[in-house]
């Protein structure tokens, strides 16, 4: 199961401002980084502090939106260039205006009303910015209307600051592909050592939230596209059990697995944004206890925690910590899918529910496009030399070899995976254990960049695509860092339990918890305890 998810990179992750072209960072770049990159004041704190500085009338709107738009500015579209930005709605100042003007007349909205927010660029809005999935063939997809979630969180009156930047087609166009790369927006940077991964479709989203670009962001998982980007840039990232929050009007991957989630830097930062963006009357944020670990039974996946002694020594800290929180520690060392083929299987449900997702979302697109079906917009992408630069569309092509959805290979196949992951996966291991939650490391340590190769990582750690295929709960909270990249903590449960999970979540955030803020370091040479080791001579690569 790790090789298949390690090899098919696509299921591992799975009015618009001008995008400067990748290149060089400036030559003075390393003393740039820490004088001039690193958040301070308003833009440094988490969602929940800016929410209580706005009631408290500490600050406006319209200073946060500005000091994020200057971020972006600095850092996103200059410096070190992080690319996480993809398009900025003009509308922003104007809704950060009417939300100062609302808290004035004592009309305040909720906890979200005036917090600037980005969102993934393959969630629609009725902002004057398309909707592109990082593609050519959807740069005029202006469709005037919110995607449920967005009217949510506008309904509490966020601020939509702009969109991110992704993985294109949100990882689901080759086998070959570079996370965090887009024909539209080029490669997203890791903003803790920029030559590294961002990884997963919703890396922009990571990116923005990890270095303060906005309080928090919007990504969307198919599996793993939220989890992954928030383990490897050091934020908290929450997906949700498929169908809490609509996937209407966002450009799909699959019917079964899909969702969207919040991307933040702390669990309650998460509840807040889910508050306004899921489609049920459950405050999850007044749901957070910090002692919920207390009596709770937590299935320790061992056969999940990789084979990086590091992050061992990281999670088996943090589960000491969880031990002190008064949590029953249960070793489970062994489990693999009972489905032969699982992996086979698990990618050919992908591509019947991609092609005809894409099919139903492609016809009814902004009147701008012109591929209207999977089959032209493959014809597009074969006659367009930025789309195909880097890698192919082997995805693309596979899906639109397959038939409907009421094919018998694909309902088996859907079954079969399901049960894998679910009755038989999650369900099982709970019940069998009288657990209240799983838990294990959130992924590998972040690999390269390497647009030659395409997506290379080490030896898997974590076990999301239970979660992802299962369409169950998983969050991720951070646990530190190794030589400065972070890693993240993993907590899933059944079907249904997202106010659980984020509870558990809040807990061992507040005993273990561990976010390193960004450094923005050039590559592993700027650790001075690497480069001691290496003998790199820092004085030269200035």
């Amino acid at each position: 199961m790790r090789l298949f998810l390690i090899s098919s990179a696509s299921l591992l992750l799975s009015a618009c401002v001008t995008v400067k072209p990748y290149g060089p960072m400036p030559s003075d770049y390393r003393k740039m980084a820490q004088s001039d990159y690193v958040a301070t004041g308003w833009a440094e704190k988490s969602l929940p502090e800016i929410s209580e500085g706005l009631a408290a009338k500490r600050v406006t709107s319209q200073a946060l939106t500005q000091t994020y738009l200057r971020r972006i500015s600095n850092i996103d579209q200059d410096g070190p260039t992080l690319r996480s930005v993809l398009a900025l709605n003009p509308d922003a100042l104007a809704q950060a205006k009417a939300s100062d003007a609302r808290r004035a007349a004592g009309q305040s909205l909720g906890p979200m009303d005036g917090i600037p927010v980005l969102l993934k660029d393959n969630i629609e809005t009725l902002d004057p910015v398309a909707t592109t999935a990082g593609a050519y063939a959807l740069a005029g997809n202006v469709t005037g209307r919110d995607s449920p979630l967005v009217a949510g969180l506008r309904a509490q009156g966020a601020v939509i600051l702009g969109k991110t930047n992704l993985s294109q087609w949100a990882n689901f166009r080759s086998n070959e592909s570079v996370s965090g790369w887009t024909a539209l927006g080029g490669q997203v940077r890791n903003p803790h050592m920029l030559d590294r991964s961002p990884c997963g479709s919703s890396s922009g989203s990571g990116v923005a939230a990890a270095a303060s670009l906005a309080a928090g962001t919007v990504g969307t998982e198919t599996n793993g596209s939220i989890i992954c980007p928030s383990n490897v840039n050091g934020i908290v990232g929450f997906k949700p059990t498929v169908g809490l929050v609509s996937q209407k009007h966002i450009v799909p991957i699959s019917a079964s697995q899909d969702t969207a989630g919040p991307m933040t830097k702390t669990v309650r930062g998460a509840a807040l944004m889910l508050d306004a963006m899921d489609n049920q009357n459950v405050d999850y944020a007044a749901g957070l206890a910090a002692n919920s670990l207390r009596g709770a039974r937590v299935g320790v996946m061992r056969f999940a925690e990789g084979s990086n002694d590091d992050i061992k020594d990281r999670f088996n800290a943090s589960l000491v910590a969880m031990a002190a929180a008064g949590a029953v520690l249960v070793e489970i060392e062994d489990f693999s899918p009972d489905v032969e083929a699982y992996g086979e299987k698990a990618l050919d449900v992908l591509l019947y529910e991609f092609k005809a997702g894409i099919n139903e979302y492609l016809a009814e697109a902004a009147p701008a496009v012109k591929t209207r079906s999977l089959q032209q917009l493959i014809a597009y992408n074969e006659n367009e030399p930025r789309e195909i630069a880097i890698f192919d569309q082997d995805l693309f092509e596979a899906a639109q070899e397959k038939g409907d959805l009421t094919e018998a290979d694909y309902l088996a196949a859907r079954t079969d995976i399901q049960r894998a992951t679910g009755s038989s996966g999650i369900d099982r291991l709970m019940k069998e254990n009288q657990l209240d939650i799983l838990v294990s490391p959130s992924g590998p340590v972040s690999s390269r960049v390497d647009p030659i190769n395409g997506d290379v990582w080490p030896s898997w750690a974590g076990a999301g695509y239970l979660a992802a295929v299962a369409g169950y709960p998983h969050i991720t909270v951070p646990m530190g860092d190794i030589h400065g990249v972070p890693i993240g903590f993993s907590i899933m449960a059944g079907k249904g339990q997202d106010a659980e999970v984020l509870s558990y979540g809040y807990a061992f955030e507040q005993v273990a918890g561990k976010r390193v803020a960004p450094k923005y370091l050039r590559d592993a040479g700027d650790r001075p305890e690497l480069a001691v080791a290496m003998r790199i001579n820092q004085a030269s690569l200035r």
